[in-house]
């Protein structure tokens, strides 16, 4: 009897340890899988150096109600560290001359900056305030930012197919202490790694905005760009759809065209 106790006792303990390290595994391939996703996605935006652009940027309020805005936009790419971004406003007259300069850092908070024309001020965009709406818009300061893999930890969910493409769906969660979502689900084709869409869950873990990025166009026989993204904010019914007018690359930029001294007179 003691025997037979014994011997149910133990390979009780081995199926259990065989379960676990099952799970225990498939957990980390999934977050292997998940950041090897990341990777080429990232992998597959690298060397375009530096662009500039013209948008609008349309503010729809629940009602349909619209503002649209006039911008211009650059951006520096760095091999050892995020991308540099500028935004310039022309119209309408209460938005012309604010210009946003942001730094993306990798490891660290990103530096950003706004140069409000009536104040004659620039202001430093702090951490905790990134989460933030951009010019009143849907989209918050963090969402500016380029895509860094150091930024977030991965995990590969499943395969879908979305709008017809064949996509993975992988969940990324800020490792910003200060990020104003808890996780984002991100759809990513499997044949050129391109976000399609990106659901933003806030800090409750609520479904907070959809991101859609639209009309994809290849530059440099490499880049694939959306000429329009729609940013929907689920629980206000607000919307802000970018535009993009023209888009060239390869102009000359340098990292001294992003300099927070001289936003003032930036033209």
């Amino acid at each position: 009897m003691n025997k037979y106790l014994l011997s149910s006792s133990t390979i009780f303990t081995l199926v259990f340890t065989l379960l676990s390290y099952s799970v225990n595994s498939y957990a980390q391939s999934e977050q292997e899988k998940g950041l090897a996703i990341a990777k080429e996605r990232k992998l597959r935006d690298q060397g375009w150096g530096d662009s500039t652009g013209n948008m609008s940027m349309i503010l729809r309020n629940a009602q349909g109600d619209e503002v649209v805005r006039k911008m211009r936009l650059k951006s520096l790419e760095l091999v050892d560290d995020g991308d540099k971004g500028m935004t310039i406003f022309d119209q309408p007259l209460d938005v012309k001359g604010t210009v946003f300069l942001n730094f993306t850092h990798a490891s660290e908070p990103d530096d950003q900056w706004m140069y409000l024309p009536k104040l004659s001020k620039v202001k430093r965009i702090r951490s905790r305030n990134k989460s933030g709406p951009f010019m009143g818009s849907e989209f918050a300061f963090e969402d500016m930012s380029s895509f860094e893999i150091e930024k977030y930890e991965f995990k590969y969910l499943r395969d879908e197919t979305y709008e017809g493409q064949a996509s993975f769906v992988i969940q990324q969660v800020p490792t910003d202490k200060n990020s104003g979502y808890s996780k984002q689900i991100v759809w990513v084709d499997k044949e050129h790694y391109r976000a399609l869409k990106i659901e933003f869950y806030d800090r409750k873990g609520s479904l907070l905005k959809e991101l859609v990025n639209l009309d994809f166009a290849l530059y440099l026989d490499k880049y694939w760009r959306p000429m329009r993204v729609e940013m929907f904010n689920e629980q206000n019914g607000k919307s802000t759809e970018l535009i993009t007018h023209e888009l060239n690359f390869d102009t000359g930029l340098t990292d001294n065209d992003f300099n927070k001294g001289t936003l003032k007179n930036v033209r």
